[in-house]
């Protein structure tokens, strides 16, 4: 019964893992390759970024998906990858909720993708952190 809880938590981690690199991988992608599509998803407008903040924020998600996707190949080995990512996630928990509110105008898909946001991350990062915690526990008592 132990191998299979094994199993089914790596199954999990890479899972949630490969999902975080594939929303970082897109979100980054388009902010810092097509600013103005992000604009028009997020805002459904085409507003001017004079200060650069769009691609600014594609570089975050840029350093977030470097991380994850070293975390995913490695934590396995060195499970205290998975706190870094955690962190990592938490570090994006008000930011989201702040941006909605402040934001002039804001599409459906904005107002859903911003809203739920900080929920996941929170969600994510509390699971790797758990996660992080038994797989040290585990290692420690063997």
């Amino acid at each position: 019964m132990k191998d299979f809880y094994k199993a089914s938590m790596k199954l999990k981690i890479n899972l949630l893992l490969f999902a975080l690199l594939a929303l970082d991988f897109c979100l980054s992608g388009l902010t810092l390759f097509d600013p103005g599509k992000w604009v028009q998803l997020m805002h459904g407008s085409t507003v001017a970024d004079p200060l650069g903040l769009v691609p600014r924020m594609g570089a975050g998600w840029a350093a977030f998906f470097l991380i994850q996707l070293i975390a995913f190949l490695r934590w396995e080995r060195r499970p205290d990858w998975l706190a870094v990512v955690a962190g990592v996630r938490f570090t994006e928990l008000f930011c989201d909720w702040v941006y909605l509110y402040f934001a002039d105008s804001i599409s459906s898909f904005g107002r859903i993708g911003l809203a739920l946001s900080p929920p996941v991350n929170l969600l994510a990062g509390w699971y790797l952190l758990r996660a992080f915690r038994r797989l040290n526990r585990g290692q420690s008592s063997s």
